[in-house]
This record gives C-alpha cells, sequence and structure tokens, in this order.
C-alpha cells in the first residue's frame, strides 16, 4: 500500500491544510509517507508518526533523513501523549482496520489541541477501489469463502459515503467537511499487479496464504484473464477513491 499512500498524500494534505509552524502527529503511519509528505509540503515545527507494527516502524526510521520527524510505535487507541499536544492529527488509510475505531477517534481529539485541526482518510472500498474489486470479485465466483472475505472487506466502518464525517460529529469536532480523493494506481503488468497479493499484508494477501498451490493457480489465471481484459499484457490504470474528513476541536 506504500505507494499509493505516497501518492494519495499530498492530495490528502491539499484538503486538510498545513499552515504555519505545528506540530503534526500521523496516526497509523505505516511505512511513513504521509509524516514525509508533511515534511515536504510545510515548515512544520515537529512530526510524530506512531503504527501498531514494529517492522513499519524500522522501516520508516531507515527511510527518513528529516530531523523533524520521529516515528514510534504506538497504539491509535491508547495514544501516549497529553491532552491537546498537537496541532493537527492526520490519520491515512488506517482508521477502517482499527478493531475499536471509535476509541481511537477520541484518542484523535484527545491530543489534538483546542482549535486543531484533526483529519483521515479511507479507502471507498465498495464502490471506488477498482483494482482490489477486480481480485476479490473474481475470487468470489471461485471460492465462497472469498465471497465471505470481500463482504467483511466492503463493510468495514467508515468505508462509505458519509460515515467518515458521521464519525468525526459524534466525536464532538466542529466544523467537520468530507470530500472525495482520486488518485490512479499505475501497474506494469499483470506480475506488477499481482506481487503484492503473494505478500503478507493486506485482505488480499491473506486470503491467498489460505489457498494450496493448485488454487491459488487457478485465482492467479482467473485474475489474470480480468486484468488482461482483451489485449495484450502491459500497463492497466485503475482508479481509485479515497473518503476525506477534516474537523477542528472546539476551543
Amino acid at each position: 500500500m506504500g505507494r499509493w499512500s505516497r501518492i494519495l498524500a499530498p492530495r490528502f494534505l491539499d484538503f486538510v491544510g498545513l499552515p504555519g509552524r505545528e506540530r503534526v502527529l500521523d496516526v497509523g503511519c505505516g511505512t511513513g509517507h504521509l509524516a514525509a509528505a508533511v515534511a515536504i509540503a510545510s515548515d512544520a515545527a515537529e512530526i510524530q508518526g506512531i503504527d501498531l507494527a514494529p517492522e513499519y516502524i524500522a522501516y520508516a526510521r531507515s527511510r527518513n533523513t528529516d530531523p523533524r520527524i520521529t516515528f514510534g510505535v504506538g497504539d491509535a487507541c491508547a495514544l501516549e501523549f497529553p491532552d491537546g499536544a498537537f496541532d493537527r492529527v492526520l490519520s491515512l488509510l488506517v482508521l477502517h482496520f482499527v478493531p475499536r475505531v471509535e476509541q481511537a477517534i477520541a484518542e484523535i481529539k484527545r491530543v489534538t489541541r483546542p482549535g486543531g485541526i484533526a483529519g483521515a482518510a479511507v479507502w471507498d472500498a465498495r464502490g471506488g477501489w477498482v483494482a482490489n474489486r477486480l481480485f476479490f470479485d473474481t475470487a468470489a465466483v471461485l471460492d465462497p469463502k472469498a465471497g465471505e472475505r470481500r463482504a467483511r472487506n466492503y463493510t468495514r466502518p467508515l468505508t462509505r459515503p458519509g460515515e467518515l464525517a458521521a464519525a468525526w460529529h459524534r466525536a464532538g469536532f466542529c466544523d467537520v467537511s468530507e470530500t472525495t480523493l482520486l488518485i490512479r494506481m499505475e501497474f506494469e503488468s499483470f506480475a506488477d499487479y499481482w506481487a503484492p497479493y503473494l505478500g503478507r499484508d493486506g485482505p488480499g494477501a491473506e486470503y491467498v496464504r489460505t489457498l494450496d498451490a493448485s488454487q491459488r493457480l487457478r485465482l492467479e489465471e482467473a485474475v489474470r484473464a480480468a486484468y488482461i481484459d482483451g489485449e495484450a499484457d502491459g500497463p492497466r490504470s485503475f482508479a481509485a477513491l479515497a473518503h476525506a474528513v477534516k474537523g477542528r476541536r472546539p476551543e
């Protein structure tokens, strides 16, 4: 997901804004692309990124050369920062994976200073993530268990229109606004598209790991046919939409 968050991050920052020498927290920072984008786009005084996965934090640290940025392991549902510690608290492509998401949003609000801004973005998984639907729709035709996983993936909290804004209102933010962000996912070939599904992260890769060799080959051939779609193998471009929200913590 890192290469897509790298593309999405600047569009997200255009929406949430980054004025002044602020203290910024990146909740669920993953491999650090949003934090890096904040550093490039602003003169932020301090940028901290936290993620539950030590492997992601180690990678983010290894790639960071900006002294304003620090990364640490942390839980979005129990942020180890004082109340009002940050001018701006942001989260990109993570809240829909947090089991206790309302608690995470409450923590985001708590560590945002009064008058500060909190923003988040998640994929429009059901209606706006073409590359992912290509995989799961194909898999669901072959295997009812894939259909069950598809249903869980596309009904995650906050991934449908209006849900992020409603969650921000419930948390007590004011001046709440929501928008849709568009990027395009560019693949050089089917091999480029398929490679992440042979990894360890994400619902698709988790499903592929449950298959034996013959089942995996059958799925790969079916997804390849869907990707190629009547033309020679090669570059493909798929639209991807994300819901984004921002709000201000009341004074």
